[in-house]
Formats: structure tokens, C-alpha cells, sequence
């Protein structure tokens, strides 16, 4: 039987169903929604397939699983002292979504981390 998920709320309430409601976000489970009406919005829903398919994580787990260097975030160029601790975390941000932009695909970020394809 095929499910027909009409919004966001329903994608979510599936991730629910499934177990599955803590492996993303309020907000990442927003923008895998959005992004899949957009690429098929006749997709069958496979939660756990999502689940092995994507992931959110923070810039600094992804950083050290795929062995990005962020040096350049935390010494003179942009120093927590000079910029401030929130610009220091926007510039690893935007140094990882570099490194997975030409990687794999980027889905958005969130307040809690990256949204993208796993590879």
C-alpha cells in the first residue's frame, strides 16, 4: 500500500511511527521534505532508507570524520577573540559545507547542523 505524504507534518509524524524521530531535526525533517517534493514528489516514503541515506551533524563531527582541516576557522583569520564564538562557528560552517558541496549534496543547513547526503 502506498502512502501518500501530503506535508511536512505527515513526514515527520512517519520518522515518528518509525522510531525514528530523533535521527533529525524538527528542522532538517522540513528541508528532506521539501527536498524531495522537489525532486519526485511521487516518491515512495522508506524512512529508514532516509536514515542511511542522509544525515545532520555538526560542522565539527563532520570535520572530524572526513578529516577537514578547520584550522584556518579557530587561528589569526578568524579568531574567537576578534570575531566572536558565533563567527568562528559560522565560518566551520561554511568551510564544511564547502568541503561536502564538492562531495556529495548539501539539503540546508539547520541550528543544529548540516543536512546532506552521506558518502
Amino acid at each position: 500500500m502506498k502512502l501518500t505524504i501530503e506535508n511536512a507534518s505527515q513526514f515527520r509524524d512517519e520518522f515518528r511511527q518509525c522510531g525514528r524521530a530523533d535521527q533529525f531535526s524538527y528542522e532538517a525533517l522540513g528541508l528532506l521534505f521539501d527536498y524531495l517534493e522537489d525532486v519526485d514528489n511521487d516518491y515512495d516514503l522508506d524512512v529508514v532508507a532516509l536514515c542511511c541515506e542522509y544525515s545532520e551533524d555538526s560542522a565539527a563531527q563532520i570535520a572530524d570524520w572526513y578529516g577537514i582541516d578547520l584550522s584556518e576557522c579557530s587561528d589569526g583569520v578568524c579568531t574567537a577573540s576578534a570575531y566572536g564564538l558565533e563567527q568562528v562557528a559560522k565560518a566551520e560552517t561554511a568551510a564544511v559545507r564547502a568541503y561536502l558541496e564538492a562531495h556529495t549534496f548539501v539539503i540546508g543547513v539547520t541550528p543544529s547542523g548540516i543536512v546532506y547526503a552521506q558518502f
